[in-house]
């Protein structure tokens, strides 16, 4: 396919090279920027082709010129947005485009455009407030991610907000792409169609890595390049709330430990999962000692604590399902593990209740026997930490591919088996009772083939004899040796694309750990004191004040997990513990690179420093960069960065005589390299 693609290329080449390259200025909207870039690849990408095609192949070569020109002619920030909010149709070149026009600019203007939000049209404040605090017209912070994106552009009520917090995923990923569908499928429509809704508006205050994750854009968040602002989010160098007052907006931008309030280190992913681990921990501890004791004629002080720690736990995971979306929520497989904890525990706790009530000790009983089940879930979630290694991460998609694909297989064996069930069940009636005759045909299908073979003749003798060996073919022969065929191509076809998998679901937990829109985010067993406290004082108090009252309780209650933090990154810092492979800054990684001017263009034309795409923007104030402290120059690159340096320059030589050797064919070798 690939060769006779490029053997019939000369006449769509001729054709892409006269499409005309989409004219996007700086201030067009969300909207037309899809419009645009929608249209240029609708005309450049001709036919079906896979990711690898057009990376490598010529049917690409209308996503090279794109590329140049976006990263030389545009600075509209929106560009990487509206390349992962296309549809299916043609993702795979948006997800090449994207990528790829992230590699000709500089390292804070990459985070510029991953993680500027998609504004809203009607919003003219532009600000942000707390979601606990937030009343009434106060309501942009309710929810991140999905849920606030939930809302139109011009309805962003609380109650609108929850309930679409509350949708499926499924549902939800849906609408988003059905509504961004009308959009690009509907190019020729007419001004008046236009006018009278906004398909763009479910991507409102989305930035492009949460947009990539819900349009599940793996290979783009699997590029080192995303990854490094990945990174830099999960180990704190890229923040987005550095002060913790009244006043303050939520934007991104680069750590300074000199300027930026300690408190904001609690909103870092890094130390909001080793402070996850630590609760586990101490939720196992008081799990074991109430079921050691099983005081089963009253309330001992250890079990108050485990209600309070079980309410603590209850409330951060509404919060953070409120918080991240129904999406996001569901991409974390320890979500689900949380969801069936919660469950368990309250009907422990509606069994306990009631049998002390009545003073049924049986019920109590069965109540102790109930959260004893807890232990299935609480076990491996004090060890959740170990699937953000590469090693465990990789085999956790594997295992839920399998296990779904086990579920439907398991579909087709219970209508099979019910046939037989009946059959033997009817057949053998005087002999054996449904549930005995039921409990032979499960010991078979586990194995127990001796079993079948063992009662056969007394199930009937005529009938019971073939029906048997019909089945026990079909159990021990077809349907295992199915189910273990079905299981490994399952496994197979994970493990291939595994980290990419891996990488997904790291970037979902960082994004749904830190994009949060709320200022005060007070750690469990804490929440409860704001729960308690501020809930009720929303009835009187303003929203301004009950926002200065969520920072001094936070202030007050997370002090000594703030001072452990800054002990932690002192003593870091002293003994040069960070990772040489962890993002840090703008000085080090992006200045030495040397960047290869697109082909066919003069040097002076190509311009690696864009301005800044958000101009005034707070979050990139560009006087932040003139510290002579962070400057860029003041960073000299390690060896490996030298390294990577020299052979940078080795190949912009190679292209060079290459080119001149080639004159026909410079454009097509330049593109490739």
């Amino acid at each position: 396919m690939p060769s006779e693609r490029r053997h019939s290329s000369p006449h769509h080449a001729q054709e892409r090279a006269l499409v005309e390259m989409p004219d996007i200025t700086h201030n067009d909207s969300f909207r037309d920027v899809i419009k645009k870039i929608s249209s240029y690849i609708a005309q450049v990408v001709h036919a079906p082709a896979t990711f690898e095609q057009l990376r490598t192949t010529s049917a690409g070569d209308g996503l090279h010129n794109l590329v140049d020109y976006l990263s030389v002619e545009v600075t509209n920030p929106a560009i990487v947005n509206a390349l992962l909010g296309l549809s299916d149709a043609r993702a795979n070149a948006c997800e090449i485009v994207a990528w790829r026009f992230l590699t000709r600019l500089s390292e804070r203007e990459i985070v510029d455009f991953c993680l500027y939000e998609i504004p809203d049209p009607s919003d003219k404040s532009n600000g942000s407030t707390d979601e606990e605090c937030a009343v009434e017209s106060e309501n942009d912070e309710q929810t991140a991610l999905l849920g606030r994106a939930g809302a139109s552009s011009s309805t962003h009520r609380p109650s609108s907000l929850l309930n679409e917090a509350r949708r499926g995923s499924i549902k939800r990923r849906s609408e988003l792409f059905e509504s961004v569908s009308k959009l690009t499928m509907s190019r020729h429509a007419t001004e008046t169609e236009d006018t009278e809704s906004d398909p763009t508006a479910p991507f409102i205050h989305l930035n492009a890595l949460e947009i990539a994750a819900i349009a599940d854009a793996k290979r783009f968040l699997s590029q080192h390049i995303v990854q490094q602002i990945i990174t830099g989010i999960w180990n704190g160098e890229i923040i987005f709330w550095d002060r913790l007052t009244a006043k303050s907006r939520k934007k991104a931008c680069f750590y300074n430990h000199n300027t930026a309030d300690p408190y904001s280190r609690l909103r870092v992913p890094k130390y909001l999962k080793a402070y996850e681990v630590a609760f586990f921990c101490a939720f196992l501890l008081l799990y074991y000692t109430v079921l050691i004791q099983q005081n089963r004629y009253g309330i001992t002080r250890m079990e108050v604590l485990l209600y309070i720690w079980f309410a603590a736990f209850l409330y951060d995971e509404v919060s953070e399902y409120l918080d991240a979306g129904s999406i996001f929520y569901a991409a974390d497989i320890w979500n689900v593990f949380d969801m069936a904890m919660i469950a368990i525990g309250i009907v422990y706790f509606i069994l306990r209740c009631v049998g002390l009530y009545r003073k049924d000790y049986e019920l109590v009983d069965i109540a102790f026997d109930v959260l004893a089940l807890e232990a299935l879930f609480m076990v491996p979630r004090v060890f959740s930490l170990l699937s953000l290694s590469p090693y465990w991460g990789t085999l956790i998609p594997c295992l839920k591919a399998m296990g779904l694909d086990f579920l439907k297989f398991m579909v087709f064996v219970a209508v099979l088996y019910l046939g037989f069930l009946t059959t033997f069940s009817l057949v053998g009636r005087a002999t054996f009772t449904f549930p005995h005759m039921a409990m032979i045909v499960t010991k078979i299908f586990f194995g127990a083939s001796y079993v079948g073979f063992d009662n056969m003749h007394e199930i009937d003798p005529i009938f019971g004899p073939p029906l048997m060996f019909i089945f026990v073919t079909l159990s021990s022969i077809l349907l295992m040796g199915s189910l273990t065929g079905m299981l490994s191509n399952s496994f197979s076809r994970v493990i291939t694309h595994a980290r990419e998998e891996y990488l997904y679901v790291y970037s979902v937990y960082v994004l749904e750990a830190s994009t949060s829109n709320r200022l005060t985010h007070f750690y469990p067993p804490f929440n409860l004191l704001a729960l308690i406290i501020f809930r009720p004082l929303r009835l009187i108090a303003s929203g301004n004040t009950l926002r200065h009252g969520r920072i001094v309780l936070l202030r007050a209650t997370h002090a000594p997990i703030v001072a452990l933090i800054q002990t932690y990154e002192w003593i870091a810092s002293k003994l040069n513990l960070a990772s040489a492979n962890t993002f840090r800054g703008p000085q080090q990684i992006f200045s030495k690179r040397h960047i290869v001017p697109p082909p066919n263009r003069p040097q002076s034309s190509y311009r690696p420093h864009m301005p800044s795409p958000r101009p005034g923007s707070a979050g990139f104030n560009k006087q932040k960069w003139e510290n002579p402290v962070e400057d860029d120059t003041t960073s000299a690159p390690t060896d490996v960065e030298a390294r990577i340096a020299d052979l940078s320059a080795k190949i912009d030589r190679l292209t060079t005589l290459v080119a001149s050797l080639q004159p026909t064919t410079s454009t097509s070798t330049q593109q490739w390299i």
